[in-house]
């Protein structure tokens, strides 16, 4: 089955994670289908915390992609914003 997940980078500290349209057998950080967007969870200021290509992620949903629980929430949160 293809998720939407999140996957770590960043360094020690500085979390950072990609939103990472892959399947479910595969490692957390390890091989992807797409990059659909990132999460910054320690953005300051004028940074930019979530980006989300809404349209790619449309299209793996309906391909039958799964979100996983947190990103459904920034999905959510992000359609509020953008509202």
């Amino acid at each position: 089955m293809v998720v939407i997940r999140l996957s770590r980078s960043g360094s020690k500290k500085r979390p950072f994670y990609h939103l990472s349209v892959a399947d479910e057998r595969n490692p957390r950080d390890g091989r992807f289908i797409e990059r659909v967007g990132f999460f910054n969870p320690v953005a300051r200021g004028s940074e930019e915390a979530l980006r989300v290509d809404a349209e790619r992620v449309e299209y793996w949903m309906s391909k039958g992609a799964q979100p996983s629980a947190r990103v459904a929430k920034l999905l959510k949160d992000n359609a509020k914003a953008q509202a």
